[in-house]
Order: structure tokens, then C-alpha cells, then sequence
């Protein structure tokens, strides 16, 4: 049998309870719409799904925001838009603090390239992403963070930054990236996602 996309497993998850009558209303608790999260950014909200973020330890302003704008649809994921759709401003607020709340992810355990990690750390103080990510790059208020982050998810959003096809509520990204190149985002991430 084929393994499902998390994409798939999500929107078959979503017609099994449309057909039971059991989609979440606003009656139902965080507790019973956390697992149809959980299927995609992994148990605790650590990914092991490809281009799919690990929620976990995240800032609950941060992903305040990132539900705000799945909902109104001002960032444009298929599946979460479906997902955050109808969901009340305190509905938003009490995923955004359960997701804060959920243990952080593992970096990557190997040590790593050595000059690979060299070059990213001399474009992370060229770039200053130090500055809004902070130096252990855990994120602060509604900047996210990237420490021990997917690589292959830090690598996508980069290039969708640099291509304009990632919206954000702030220019400063998309004004980082513009002189960057993409085996600049490639090491970047590489370095991000061992990040302790």
C-alpha cells in the first residue's frame, strides 16, 4: 500500500469526519482538533514529514499570526486554509498557546560539515539573522524559530521568500533574501537545522 501524502492524510482525514457528521464545531475542545495537526507537524509538533514544519516550542505570537493568516487567507496553504477556516479569534489564541507549549525540536545529530557551517555562520552575520531571530535562534515575539527547524522546510521557505511566492506580514524577509543565492539558502539551512 502507498504511503499517503501528509496533504492526503489531512484531506482524508477531513472527509471521514464531514461524512460522520464530526467535523470540529465550536464545541468541540483544542483537545479534539490537536490530533488532525499533529498528523501533519508530527506527534508534539515534531515533523517527520517532508516540507512540513515542526510546530513545536514555537512562539505563540508567531503562530497567532501564521493561523490569522491561513484563515483570512492572506498566506495561501490549501490544507491549512481549510483547516483554520471558521476557526474563532479564541480558537486561534488557544492553538497558538498549546503549540508554544509543545517541547521544541531536535536539532540534527550529526556534526556537520565544518566549512558548510563556517559559510552559513558568516551569511547569518552578514545578514543580521541573528538579530531577529536571536543569537540561539529560538525567535522572539512574532519572529519564528528556526533553530532545529526541517531542513528541507528552512530551504523552501527561503526560496519561496526569494520568488515572492511566500507572503509574510513583514518586507524584512523577503528584503534579506533579495541579494542571497540559492546555494546561500542551501547552507543556511543545512546550519539552521543543527542548531541546538
Amino acid at each position: 500500500m502507498r504511503s499517503l501524502t501528509c496533504a492526503a492524510l489531512a484531506a482524508a482525514m477531513f472527509v471521514a469526519a464531514m461524512s460522520v457528521g464530526a467535523m470540529p464545531s465550536r464545541a468541540d475542545t483544542l483537545h479534539d482538533r490537536l490530533p488532525a495537526c499533529l498528523a501533519c507537524h508530527g506527534e508534539k509538533g515534531q515533523s517527520a514529514t517532508a516540507n512540513t514544519p515542526s510546530l513545536g516550542a514555537q512562539l505563540q505570537g508567531y503562530v497567532l499570526i501564521q493561523l490569522y493568516m491561513f484563515r483570512e487567507k492572506l498566506r495561501k496553504v490549501e490544507i491549512m486554509n481549510q483547516m483554520a477556516e471558521g476557526l474563532t479569534d479564541d480558537d486561534l489564541r488557544a492553538f497558538a498557546e498549546a503549540i508554544a507549549k509543545l517541547p521544541a525540536p531536535p536539532a540534527v545529530a550529526d556534526v556537520g560539515d565544518t566549512a558548510r557551517i563556517a559559510r552559513a555562520k558568516d551569511l547569518v552575520a552578514k545578514n543580521r539573522c541573528n538579530f531577529c531571530h536571536t543569537p540561539s535562534f529560538a525567535g522572539q515575539d512574532q519572529v519564528p524559530r528556526i533553530a532545529g527547524q526541517r531542513e528541507d522546510y528552512l530551504l523552501k521557505t527561503l526560496r519561496e521568500y526569494k520568488s515572492n511566492t511566500r507572503y509574510g506580514y513583514d518586507a524584512a524577509m523577503a528584503a534579506v533574501v533579495e541579494p542571497m543565492q540559492d546555494q546561500d539558502f542551501v547552507d543556511l539551512a543545512y546550519y539552521l537545522a543543527r542548531v541546538k
